[in-house]
């Protein structure tokens, strides 16, 4: 199964228990894959330089070095016309589109609001664990 994780997901899963880390633990032990773009893996790598201020003593540079290299990455494509109020959130969309991948996971009210766009589902990391890992 293929999927996308927002940045928010991505990022919890590093650094707390509960449900985005069980996603990251799965993609890790290769039970799901990890789609992505340089846009979403910036967003990643940029959020995660600004916890790393707060939380100095958690090396994220492997992690985020597993990504580059174990994640599906296609191309940044734009979505011809915006799609959710905060537009920054259309670049999930579209890596879905680009990656023919039809599952987000996030808990971003914005992505949520458009779930089902060209038949994308948009989750919460939560509902993902009950539905396709338990």
């Amino acid at each position: 199964m293929r999927v996308i994780l927002d940045t928010n997901a991505f990022i919890s899963g590093i650094f707390f228990a509960g449900p985005p880390y069980r996603i990251l633990k799965a993609w890790r032990d290769g039970k799901i894959r990890l789609v992505i773009s340089p846009k979403i893996l910036e967003e990643y790598r940029r959020v995660a330089q600004d916890l790393v201020k707060q939380f100095p003593a958690i090396n994220l540079i492997p992690i985020l070095e597993m990504v580059a290299v174990k994640a599906q990455v296609f191309p940044d494509q734009n979505l011809p016309d915006p799609v959710c109020v905060d537009p920054d959130v259309d670049k999930f969309l579209a890596c879905a589109l680009t990656g023919k991948c039809k599952l987000i996971i996030s808990g971003d009210k914005h992505l949520l609001c458009v779930a089902g766009y060209r038949g994308i589902k948009v989750i919460k990391p939560r509902e993902f664990v009950l539905d396709y890992l338990c």
